[in-house]
């Protein structure tokens, strides 16, 4: 990458597959406890995003083929399907065919006709932004859909012949118990998914949930009973026959998500729309989250970074091994080193003794990974592995 006058310029991209993330910035309206960039539904605007993100994607002037694509927001099936269809269809003359093509869906806002296009196009995946079969909870969490929603989605959409689906849920949830957490699973179960994201909820900075939980209107759950949800999902999903390959991520045999293990392995992708981050060509960037800020540079043919990083080699290895121990199949010791350069035995060899002894971490030729006592406080071990 270099700048000229201001003007970032990027080289053509060597061989080797790319992944492709695709920001809709678009809500009917945000959800109470979401930190990602997101704005109300405007026609013009919409309009206006998706020739950017087409003019930001040819800025880049890829030279390899595209493995992985997914449309995420924000909520892109809030875009009507004359303005989602066609950005779809030019993207995809601009990646041509891709081994997998996700698209989040709010069950609220999809239907048999827009299951049906998608499938035409060539989508083959779709991440169903569930997040609980309990009204009460998702009314706390300020969804607009209903728990019948989902069951109608996932329906609809193999009848589009859609099978590759996942759904998101989130426990600790005010109000929520364990037994309402179980049945939550066990319901996601029933309806034959392949893929389940779990996630605890959070209290992001600057969202309403967060403001709430300052000002004592909410209280989140305690940390043993969040903790026993953890476990009840690996437990659950695990008798279902379901493989745990990331720490909140869980899929049949063979429907892990490749978009999502591009990041945890580390490998090279770019962020298209306002708010996405890339790592292209040894740089992270991170563009404007706003979107008029963003729609303008695009369109003044420049990229819209409003941030630029180049990690060290070293910086490089330290993410790369953080990202890979997310995963349950661990790093990869001698990827690792054709990847980094560096022998993680080597680099990381306090940390890897001190959770070997503590029966955090199992070291061996094939891998380094953490243990399933581990999972669940995953965050503080992996702070050990930032730096050597």
């Amino acid at each position: 990458m270099s700048e000229d006058s201001g003007r970032q310029t990027i080289s053509p991209a060597p061989d080797g597959a790319l992944s492709i993330y695709v920001h809709i910035p678009f809500c009917a309206r945000k959800c109470r406890y979401c930190a990602f960039y997101s704005v109300p539904y405007d026609r013009r605007q919409a309009l206006d995003l998706t020739e950017a993100v087409l003019r930001e994607l040819d800025l880049y002037a890829i030279r390899r083929p595209v493995q992985t694509l997914y449309i995420g927001g924000g909520s892109p099936s809030v875009l009507p399907t004359e303005l989602l269809l066609p950005f779809l269809q030019r993207l995809a003359e601009r990646t041509g065919p891709v081994q997998e093509w996700s698209v989040e869906v709010n069950p609220a806002q999809a239907d048999a006709e827009l299951f049906a296009a998608l499938r035409r196009l060539g989508v083959n995946r779709l991440s169903i932004g569930a997040q609980s079969f309990h009204q009460d909870e998702l009314t706390f969490l300020g969804r607009l859909h209903h728990p019948e929603d989902i069951a109608r989605c996932i329906r609809q959409a193999r009848q589009a012949g859609l099978d590759n689906i996942g759904l998101d849920l989130i426990y600790a949830i005010p109000g929520s118990s364990l037994k309402s957490w179980k049945q939550s699973l066990q319901k996601a179960i029933n309806q034959e998914i392949v893929h389940l994201s779990a996630y605890a909820l959070t209290y992001e900075k600057g969202t309403p949930l967060f403001a709430d939980l300052q000002a004592g209107r909410t209280a989140a759950i305690d940390e043993d009973t969040d903790r026993a949800m953890y476990e009840t999902a690996i437990d659950v999903l695990t008798a279902a026959g379901f493989e745990q390959y990331e720490i909140s991520n869980f899929a049949r045999p063979g429907f892990a998500c490749r978009h999502n293990l591009c990041y945890w392995d580390n490998r090279p992708w770019l962020g298209l729309g306002p708010s996405a981050a890339s790592y292209f060509q040894g740089h992270r960037t991170h563009n404007y989250s706003d979107l008029a800020a963003y729609t303008a540079a695009i369109t003044e043919g420049r990229f819209a970074f409003e941030q630029v990083q180049t990690p060290s080699p070293l910086e490089i290895a330290c993410e790369t091994a953080v990202l890979n121990l997310r995963k349950t199949a661990g790093i990869r010791p001698d990827l690792f080193q054709k990847q980094t350069g560096f022998d993680p035995f080597a680099l990381f060899a306090e940390p890897i003794r001190k959770y070997v002894s503590l029966g955090l971490i199992e070291a061996g030729p094939a891998s380094i990974r953490l243990t399933r006592p581990a999972l669940a406080i995953a965050d503080s071990i992996l702070c050990d592995f930032t730096g050597p």
